[in-house]
């Protein structure tokens, strides 16, 4: 019985350090997103770049919708495995899934418009330049959800226990949640700054 209790015990501690990191990650995560907005701001306050506005590609209005829907099907993947409804969980993980690509390629398709326009990540207009350095970190983020949200559907194939399967989309959904609202976050701030 005391095994038992032991075991319990290092579970939920080593759940509460897995969430601990997840939050310490996302805080570091928006840290350095934070800074390269304030280098933006200092770079662009000094006037070297001053009338030169950039058109953002409505590639990322797509992008915009893509990830707020994908967040909303996260939303319920994550209900349905706290339900025990494995079958709408897995419909809801690919259907998250499927929008996060979409995201990826509209981001893809929004390079390429830029490049289309002449705007390229080495220009004499590092204001621009910021824009794929934005863009393409975040993307580097979406990559890393999109291999937790493969594991988690994986999980749910299996199945694994409930427990553990409810304990891995809750980080899942944390973390996807939180790559909307930066995602939101940065098209806004490149969107009040062009």
């Amino acid at each position: 019985m005391d095994k038992m209790m032991d075991s319990n015990e290092q579970l939920v501690q080593s759940r509460k350090a897995k969430k601990f990191n997840l939050w310490l990650g996302m805080i570091g995560m928006f840290m350095m997103f934070a800074a390269l907005s304030s280098g933006f701001i200092v770079y662009t306050a000094s006037g070297i770049d001053k009338g030169i506005k950039t058109i953002l590609p409505y590639a990322f209005i797509y992008s915009t919708v893509a990830i707020v829907l994908s967040s909303a099907a996260m939303h319920l993947a994550y209900t349905a495995a706290k339900a025990g409804q494995l079958g709408r969980q897995k419909l809801m993980l690919l259907i998250t899934i499927a929008l996060g690509i979409v995201f990826f390629v509209s981001q893809i398709n929004a390079w390429s418009t830029l490049i289309d326009r002449g705007i390229y990540f080495q220009n004499p207009n590092a204001s621009q330049s910021f824009i794929y350095v934005f863009t393409w970190l975040h993307l580097m983020h979406i990559i890393a959800g999109l291999i937790v949200l493969l594991r988690c559907y994986m999980g749910a194939a299996r199945p694994i226990s409930t427990d553990k399967n409810q304990f891995r989309m809750e980080i899942a959904t944390i973390f996807w949640h939180f790559l909307d609202l930066l995602w939101i976050y940065i098209y806004v701030f490149l969107l009040l700054n062009q």
